[in-house]
Formats: structure tokens, C-alpha cells, sequence
């Protein structure tokens, strides 16, 4: 295929060109009415380029496929067979993905170290989970991807399943073995959905670690905006196969998706899809590269652990994403939340993820030398003074197996169950009616249905005194939880 095309930018540039008039959203008229203090910030062409895809990019008939167009081309260029753009985020992505699958009171196995939307899936659609655990890394307290014994084993326990739901790469850059897992789905003729959020660039060169649609995948979510080059909320569904049908998969996301597209991140998908067929090898071979002198930087400084190819190594995953950056800052004396906070407060760098224990930044193809040498320098820094960061306290960090808690009930059930709230002390025993998930990066320690202990609890609340974020629990401060009633 033609990968110079692009079909929803040069739609876009057309409708421009043509100085149409519109007597239809969005309001703002292509940034006429736009407040100029607003324009002033977000700029001209955001407001230019915001247009419907009816009477906009397309005709009202779509007869010029404009869509269609741009989305065989990502498909050709991942090596899928179709390929469906989001609007709306891989959080409804995998929402979509999963009602393609299993439908209510039908069983689906989930790796527990699923982000947050992937919890509300089940609870919107009734689905019967059944948690496949991670590989818990005790000695850094980091969950990797199941693997594909893990797989077999609940299988064989749940013939009943409808598929498999996998997440790799995990936030920190540890990643599955997917073809394992996708022949071990495929042997009981299941399909395996990924979820790849953190996984759109994987394609585009071979150091990188395994792609989904590589790895005999039947379903993966990208989140283009994290890893690659488009804006926040772009997604893309990629499929091969007959085990998920097509039209299921559509109709699903028509079910849960919007009936107002934005253009702004079809016209940046469709873009990063060229960029990388024709430039991409080369970006990300400097990224890579980059990455690598970051990484060999980093470790040579006191108190800071790179996680790297050991983990791999032990046994503990089956390859690492090298530009997700995963430093374990214990050694220091702080949590990687107070180094996020004081990275960002004293030197004006952010980072993607942080947690009790690491924080993790990220090289893509954006970053260049002088990007590389700001991250180095401001973690040099924080070696050097964080002797001065006030000491929080303790986080009390749960076994492997206190993370494993009793689904007492089904998540649907629980979270539409009558509900109270009780003091967090008297929360032990009970069924949660809540998630309860340390944001970033979001996996829910607490889902609704499992059975609150102790080892948890403490967990969450010396969390939130040490500046855990709980943004989803109905108390933030972890005074109550919200139970379901006795």
C-alpha cells in the first residue's frame, strides 16, 4: 500500500482548502467563536482542524472512505488484518474488546494486574472474571505479565472461558510472553485479546519487544498517545482471525463509543502511521540507543536501581520494553512519589509513573540530547539531595500472596449491591463495594467483590500517608471504605 497517503489529513487539508461554511457543530465554527484568550493558548489550528466526519472529512454518505481508507493503511502497517480507530482511549478500547468476547455471566480470564478500566469492564457487562495472577517480583514489588503455564492451568480449570485478556507491556516496561500464551488460548480455541496500551511503537523495529499481531494475537489495544506520536484519547483496535468477528467488534464499539469522533486525533493517528512506516526504524533506533546511555547513567549513580534484562534473566518476564525506564529509588531513603514531586517541583521534569518504591520515565522518538541529558541531570540532582527530602512514613508493602485476595462476590454484583460506609478498621471481613486503585498507574489493589484484609488495608492506608493518590475510592483518605451491606 501507499503508505505517503494520509487519507484523514489530506481530507482535512481539502476542507480547508474549500473554506466551507458550516451550519452544524462543533460550535465554535472552525475557532470563529472561539474565545481569543482561549485561542491564545491551544492556538489557531486546533480549532481549524476540529471538524465532523459527516459533511467535514467525508461526505454525509462517507462515500469518499476517507476512515476506511486510513485505518487499512494502520492495519497494513502493524500486520494486521483490520484495523479500527478509538476516540475515546484504550480505556474504553478494552472495554469494547472484552464485550466482544464474553458476554454477561460468561467467563473471561483477566491477568489481575489489569488497569482500572479493565475492573469497569467487567462491572458493565456482567462478565464472570477469572483472575490469572501475575508473576509477583518480591524483592521489587512489581508485578509482571502471567505466563503461559498460568494460562493453561486456569483453562483447564474454566474450559467454560470465552478468551483470554493479557497486559503486556506492563506499566514499568516488564513484558509477556504472548505467543506462548496466545498457542496455550489457542489450543482450547479461545481468542487472546492484549491489551498493549503501552505497546504502539513495538512494530516499527525489531529490537523492540514482541508485538501482539506478531505473537499470533487475536485482538490488541494500542494507546497511540502514550508511546507514540498522536494526542491523548487515540486508540486503535488491531485484529486478525476469525476467533473475534469483525462486525462484533464494531458493533460493540459503536455500543460504548462516541457518536462525535474527533478528527483531531484521527488526523494524528493516520500522521504517526505514516511517520513510522517511513521513518520509524530509524527514530526508534536512536531512541533505543538513547535509552541505553540514560540507563548505563543511571545505574552508575548511589542509591539508584535500573531494572533491566535481569529480570528476564531470572525468569521473572519474558523480555523488557528498554525505553520504559523503571529506577527503584528506595536505596535513597524516599518513595518514587516524593521523587516524582520534587523532580517536578525543583527541576521541572515529569515523569509517566511513580510509586512507593520507583519512578519510571520514558524516551520515545520525541526526545533528543538535550531531553537526555535534562533526565540525567535531574536525577543526579535527586542523588544529591535527597538527604534533604523530609522522610515520610512507612509504607508497609503486602506479600505476594496478601495481593491474592477472596472474590467473595461477582465485581457487577458487588458494586450495584446495596452499600455502606464503614470505618476503614472495621472494613476487615467485609466485601468491597469499591476499586481502590494507587493511580498511576491504576491497577486496583481493592476490586469490588474481594474480601478487604488486613494486609491490604494497611497497605493502602500507610500508602495514602506516605502521598498515595486513590483517586477512584469514594474516601481519598482512606477513613472509610465503602462495603457491602451485611
Amino acid at each position: 500500500m501507499d503508505h505517503s497517503r494520509v487519507p484523514v489529513l489530506e481530507a482535512l487539508r481539502e476542507f480547508r482548502r474549500r473554506r466551507d461554511i458550516v451550519y452544524g457543530p462543533p460550535g465554535h465554527k472552525q475557532g470563529r467563536g472561539a474565545d481569543p484568550r482561549v485561542v491564545d493558548v491551544v492556538g489557531e489550528g486546533v480549532f481549524a482542524s476540529d471538524v465532523l466526519s459527516l459533511n467535514g472529512l467525508d461526505d454525509r454518505r462517507e462515500s469518499q472512505g476517507v476512515l476506511d481508507q486510513a485505518q487499512e493503511l494502520m492495519a497494513d502497517a502493524v500486520g494486521a488484518e483490520r484495523a479500527f480507530f478509538s476516540t475515546c482511549g484504550s480505556s474504553l478500547s478494552v472495554r469494547t474488546a472484552m464485550l466482544s468476547v464474553a458476554g454477561p455471566g460468561e467467563k473471561l480470564l483477566i491477568s489481575r494486574n489489569a488497569h482500572k478500566s479493565v475492573i469497569a469492564a467487567v462491572i458493565i457487562s456482567g462478565v464472570r472474571p477469572v483472575w490469572v495472577h501475575p508473576k509477583f517480583d518480591a524483592e521489587r514489588h512489581l508485578a509482571h505479565p502471567p505466563e503461559p503455564d498460568d494460562v493453561r492451568r486456569s483453562l483447564a480449570a474454566h474450559p467454560d472461558a470465552k478468551g483470554m485478556l493479557l497486559i503486556t507491556p506492563t506499566d514499568w516496561g516488564s513484558c509477556a510472553d504472548i505467543r506462548g500464551v496466545a498457542r496455550v488460548c489457542h489450543e482450547y480455541d479461545v481468542p487472546l485479546i492484549v491489551d498493549e496500551a503501552w505497546g504502539a511503537h513495538l512494530p516499527f523495529h525489531p529490537a523492540l519487544p514482541s508485538w501482539g499481531m506478531d505473537a499470533e494475537a487475536d485482538l490488541v489495544v494500542t494507546s497511540v498517545h502514550k508511546m507514540g506520536g498522536a494526542i491523548e484519547q487515540s486508540s486503535v483496535f488491531h485484529q486478525q482471525g476469525d476467533r473475534v468477528f469483525a462486525d462484533v467488534l464494531k458493533q460493540r464499539e459503536d455500543l460504548l463509543g462516541t457518536t462525535s469522533a474527533s478528527s483531531l486525533v484521527y488526523a494524528t493517528l493516520d500522521g504517526w502511521r505514516r511517520q513510522m512506516v517511513e521513518q520509524g526504524h530509524g527514530l526508534l533506533d536512536t531512541a533505543i540507543s538513547r535509552s541505553r546511555r540514560v540507563r548505563d547513567e543511571l545505574d552508575a549513580l548511589p542509591g539508584l536501581r535500573v531494572m533491566g534484562e535481569e529480570i528476564v534473566r531470572a525468569g521473572l518476564a519474558a523480555e523488557v520494553d528498554p525505553l520504559k525506564i523503571s529506577v527503584d529509588v528506595r536505596e535513597l531513603g524516599i518513595s518514587g512519589m516524593q521523587a516524582a514531586e520534587w523532580l517536578r517541583a525543583e527541576c521541572h521534569v515529569d515523569v509517566g509513573s511513580a510509586d512507593t518504591v520507583r519512578i519510571c520515565p520514558q524516551i520515545t522518538h520525541a526526545d533528543d540530547d538535550r531531553t537526555e541529558r535534562v533526565l540525567v541531570d535531574a536525577l543526579r540532582l535527586l542523588v544529591d539531595r535527597a538527604g534533604t527530602l523530609e522522610r515520610q512514613p512507612r509504607v508497609e508493602l503486602p506479600a505476594a500472596h496478601a495481593l491474592e485476595l477472596e472474590q467473595a462476590m461477582l465485581p457487577r454484583e458487588a458494586f450495584f449491591a446495596t452499600a455502606e460506609h464503614v470505618p476503614a478498621d472495621k472494613a476487615v471481613g467485609r466485601v468491597a463495594a469499591e476499586m481502590v486503585s494507587p493511580y498511576p498507574p491504576g491497577v486496583p489493589v481493592l476490586a469490588p467483590g474481594e474480601v478487604i484484609t488486613r494486609e491490604v488495608l494497611d497497605y493502602l492506608r500507610t500508602g495514602v500517608a506516605a502521598g498515595m493518590l486513590l483517586p477512584d475510592a469514594a474516601d481519598p483518605s482512606l477513613d472509610t471504605l465503602r462495603v457491602t451491606a451485611e
